[in-house]
């Protein structure tokens, strides 16, 4: 903290925390705690970093953070030869965010769930689309999907080959995987060949097997137990046509597994790299020159336990602020066990919104005020102790 800071008041926060799922966005946290801040402290400089998980939301929160525009384009939709309206983001730079969710999101089949006939085709479109408006780099956020294609689908809409045992190539979804009998990445669009493509992936499920896409996934998809199997056996097959034809193992990639397969196939189809959620967001919003001089970074998420220190937003937040000597401030929904290893990794305190002991649905239409007044009494405590 400079000098000028020592008199006790804030003079620049970041606010950088995910949403509180089914409660609130990110970017209606942001708005609340900047609200409560300017407050306190009118002088404040108050920076906003609404995040998205890499589902449905993060072309808007990156557009919002950084500015760029969404761009509308047709595409394919989640069946073959179903049209839909999408988008996707063109950020300052020329970096294209696309989310898989904008062409292949669970809720576009509800009422007619089927895995094995679901596709990632307008995925691709809407990166091939990127390339034609001049993207230097690509995002690809992960979540939501529909699809167990293992990106096929999305491969195959930009460029490369999937051949039968009889040499004719096709677009294969999930129920055909197994009729893939060579893969011919040589047919890729050749400007994928000198472009970064970064996948948002916060899931270390592999390819195939008991804890692989569809497994784990394919149930909420509209898999039955023995179209899961199916769909494994099929998924297990196309890994091996990969390891075979290009080399790349994709069960041995944490991650593989995420979004029916899309983290293993863009991996090996794009040799794209798989990134936690809030490394690619910290990385492109430059986040370590925005808490040059910060005071504080407040962050949060609709609950803290073991599980957010395998790298979520909180833990993401609070390593890269750590290392620029700014403290860290979580607001959470819920405090679960096994938090303490958090205060390790860089967060200076923990704080729960939940005012009284009532069950989530009483709590969920007070989550608002809740906040603010938890943050507002924050900073009163904060004052208080600086004889403000």
């Amino acid at each position: 903290m400079s000098d000028e800071h020592k008199d006790g008041a804030m003079k620049k926060v970041v606010l950088i925390p995910d949403s509180f799922k089914g409660t609130m966005s990110s970017s209606e946290i942001c708005l609340i705690m900047k609200e409560v801040i300017l407050r306190h402290y009118p002088e404040c400089e108050v920076v906003s970093i609404p995040v998205a998980d890499g589902g449905e939301g993060s072309v808007d929160a990156f557009l919002e953070a950084l500015g760029g525009k969404r761009i509308a384009v047709r595409v394919n939709g989640p069946f073959p030869g179903e049209m839909i309206d999408s988008y996707y983001g063109m950020l300052p730079g020329d970096v294209a965010v696309i989310e898989m969710a904008a062409a292949a999101a669970l809720p576009m089949v509800e009422g007619r769930k089927d895995p094995c006939r679901t596709t990632t085709y307008g995925v691709g479109q809407l990166m091939l689309d990127a390339l034609d408006r001049g993207a230097v780099k690509i995002i690809l956020a992960l979540g939501g999907s529909c699809t167990n294609d293992g990106a096929a689908g999305l491969a195959a809409a930009c460029g490369v080959s999937f051949l039968n045992a009889s040499g004719e190539r096709f677009v294969p979804v999930g129920g055909t995987l197994k009729d893939v009998d060579r893969i011919d990445v040589g047919t890729m669009d050749p400007r994928f060949r000198n472009i970064p493509i970064v996948t948002m992936c916060d899931i270390d499920n592999p390819f195939y097997g008991p804890e692989g896409a569809a497994a784990v996934y394919g149930p909420q998809k509209g898999a039955d137990g023995e179209m899961v199997a199916f769909l494994d056996e099929n998924m297990k097959h196309l890994a091996e046509v990969i390891m075979r034809d290009l080399g790349v193992d994709v069960q041995a990639i944490p991650g593989s597994g995420a979004a029916g397969g899309m983290g293993g196939g863009v991996a090996a189809y794009f040799k794209s790299e798989l990134q936690m959620g809030i490394e690619t967001v910290l990385d492109t919003v430059g986040f370590d020159n925005l808490i040059e001089n910060a005071d504080a970074v407040y962050t949060g998420e609709g609950r803290i336990d073991g599980q957010s220190l395998r790298g979520k937003v909180v833990i993401g937040v609070a390593r890269q602020a750590r290392k620029k000597g700014v403290p860290t401030i979580a607001f959470v929904g819920d405090i679960g066990d096994n938090v303490a290893k958090a205060y390790d990794e860089g967060v200076s305190g923990i704080f729960s919104i939940n005012r009284v002991a009532v069950p989530y649905k009483e709590a969920r239409p007070r989550a608002k005020s809740d906040l603010a007044l938890t943050v507002d009494n924050l900073l009163r405590y904060q004052k208080s102790l600086c004889g403000i």
